[in-house]
Formats: C-alpha cells, structure tokens, sequence
C-alpha cells in the first residue's frame, strides 16, 4: 500500500494533488491558467491532468475530497471558477462537468488581512478568491443555521479568527498548534495535519508585518503507507515570508516542524529567508537564521521541492538562485535532492511516490536539467 503526490507543472504557482492511502484526494492550491485551457498554447494542460488523477461519485461527478487554499493569490487559485463546482451540490450541472469540492480547508484571518489591506489601498482579492471566500462563507452560514454538514457543503476553518468571531465554529475549527485527522466529516488514520500558521497578531502593529503572504496557512500534513504511520511528512508554506518563519521557529520544536518533503515557500523566494532584497544586495543579502532554521528542519534523505519557473542565475526572486543553493545547503547533510517543478521533462508533473519505507521522487531523465542536483554535496553556505 501507498500513498502519491502530483506537483503539476504551473510555473511560478502551486498546484498539489495528493492521494491517500485511504484513496481520499486533498488538493493544495490550483492554478490553472487560460493558457493551460487553450488546446492552441504550449503550456501545460494541467485541468485535464488533474481530471484524469480523480474519480467520480454515485452521481457521475468528479471530485476533490478536501481543497487547501493556503492563500487568496491569483497564482494559488487561478481557474478556481472555471473548473470548481461552487454553490449547493444539488446545483452542479452535468453539462459542464465541474470538480465538485466535498470540503474546503480554508483560514479566516487570509481574507480580514486581504481586506484590510485593501481598505488601504493594498491588496485586493482577485476574482477567483472572491468566489472561494464567497462560498466558504455561504458553508460556514450553512453550519451556523443546521449545525452540520454534508459533502459538497462541509468547510474546515484553519485558524481561529479575532475577536471570538470563530467561537462557535469550534466543531470545524482547527487551531494553531493542534493536530486534526479529519476529512469530510471522518477520522482518516493514513493522514495527520499539524497546523502551524495563522497564527493572531498580539497588536496592531504585528498585523502589518503579518501581511497576505504572511498569512498563509502553514501545515505539516503526515501521511501513513503500508503500516507506517509517518512515512511521508510534508511541509507547506503557501507564500509565507521571512516575518512568519521566524515566528514559526520560536513557537514549534525541531521535531514539530522536521519533514521529509519540504515545498519551498514562496516559489523558492528569497523573502521566505530574508529580510534583505537579493536584487539589491545579491551575495551581501543576509540569511535569517531563524527562518533559515525553520526551514532546515529535514530528515535523512528529504527533498525540497520548488513549484516555481526554472531557476537562473539572476536578479529574479521568485524563484532567487541564492535560495535555492541556501535548499541544497539544507539539505547536504541528510544527502536529500532539490527538485524544480519546471525541470520535469515535457508536460510532466512531479511526481513522488510514499512507501513504509519513506518519500520517493519520480526519475528525472538524464541531462533534462542541465545539471540539477550540482549544488547538492557543495560546501555550506556562510550566513552573513
């Protein structure tokens, strides 16, 4: 018995399927573009990818059982109203074969600061995480008048939200630091997530640090195959920079926060290890060593996974070159690889399979990166 994850092809973005031992599937963001839609454009058909990875119901409806957003960025939900079911599940409508979502993982606290920022001029929320809030809130409105739910109309809330405002949700509700097993309303043994992000402001000036990348849902989700329970733990940021780590680090044990599939946050960005731009201060830029020791947290033979554009040697960030060789220098002591997305060959997803005996990433063919795993056995980096 095992258990698989699908890392689709969707540049700078994230998009992960990931299949149970139980046969559950919980997606983690999507982002599936126009291009991605168009039969005449070279990118990715990751829609027809992902529907080709689900089955369908008594109904003939596809579906996800449990959909993570970790955040409302265009590039983390992208296609949402295109290929989603949103709305009761007695609307869906045959002809247009939409992925119905039997239960939504979503945090309050990504829209009040989206909100807030945009009450400022800020942020705004893109079409895509309008409808998603939409439909969380209509699901959470659902629970509040019947006290129960079913599939097609469950939602998980991530995170406690201020002031009490999620008080009564506490059957659904998920704080930081708990641990939760549950999708569409069961216990699932081949699965544990440990929340670790949102976590609240203490003040009003924390909330501005703490801005829509920074509240990112943060989760380490275990995954159980052929009787061991933690064969695969996985560890996702969404976009979570520097300021979250470093909060991270101080209220979670290395134990807590050790994984052995890390996806690099932020499109492996520099801003999720420091507080230094790198296209301003390149080489001179300075390493956050607690964010870097959040991070760092990998056991023997982990990955590092960047769902981002191929990785150059350039001012660009995301992806930045120096955060991923700050990755390879991670993972250079557990003997683990760094793997981009971007350098699977064709139209290829990554693909990485989890056995009793632990993580395993599908065969990359020879010379299709151009040297990938060069940094990988290079000396550690100086930090500073």
């Amino acid at each position: 018995m095992s258990a698989k994850t699908t890392h689709f092809k969707v540049g700078n973005g994230d998009m992960t399927l990931m299949v149970l031992e139980s046969g559950r599937r919980l997606l983690i963001d999507c982002k599936i573009g126009v291009a991605a839609d168009d039969p005449n454009d070279d990118a990715p058909d990751v829609g027809a990818q992902l529907r080709d990875r689900l089955t369908r119901d008594a109904s003939g409806r596809l579906f996800v059982d449990a959909f993570l957003l970790t955040h409302p960025d265009q590039d983390h939900c992208a296609g949402l109203r295109r290929h989603f079911h949103l709305g009761p599940p007695a609307s869906w409508v045959k002809a247009d074969d939409k992925i119905v979502i039997r239960e939504m993982w979503s945090s309050p606290i990504v829209f009040r600061r989206a909100d807030r920022k945009n009450a400022k001029g800020g942020h705004t929320l893109c079409e895509d995480a309008q409808a998603w809030r939409d439909e969380a809130r209509r699901r959470v409105r659902l629970f509040r008048a019947q006290r129960w739910l079913a599939d097609g109309d469950r939602i998980q809330i991530l995170g406690e939200d201020v002031d009490g405002k999620t008080d009564d949700l506490l059957p659904i509700l998920v704080s930081a630091g708990s641990v939760f097993s549950t999708i569409c309303g069961v216990t699932d043994a081949t699965f544990s997530g440990l929340l670790l992000a949102p976590m609240l402001a203490d003040d009003d000036a924390e909330v501005e640090v703490l801005s829509k990348n920074n509240s990112s849902v943060i989760v380490r989700l275990t995954l159980a195959a052929g009787g061991n329970p933690t064969a695969g733990r996985f560890l996702f940021g969404g976009d979570a920079e520097v300021a979250i780590w470093e909060r991270v680090r101080d209220r979670y044990t290395d134990q807590e926060l050790t994984y052995d599939v890390l996806m690099a946050p932020h499109h492996c960005s520099w801003h999720s290890l420091s507080w230094d731009s790198w296209s301003e201060k390149r080489e001179k830029a300075v390493v956050s060593e607690r964010a870097r020791s959040a991070l760092a947290q990998a056991a023997s033979g982990a990955i590092i996974v960047s769902s981002s554009n191929a990785i150059l040697d350039d001012n660009r960030d995301p992806p930045c070159i120096r955060a991923k060789r700050e990755y390879e220098a991670i993972l250079k002591p557990v003997s683990g690889p760094f793997r981009c997305v971007a350098d699977e060959p064709g139209d290829d997803p990554l693909e990485i399979s989890i056995s009793y005996f632990g993580v395993k990433p599908s065969r990359l063919l020879a010379g299709v990166a151009g040297g990938l795993a060069t940094g990988v056995g290079s000396e550690a980096l100086a930090h500073g």
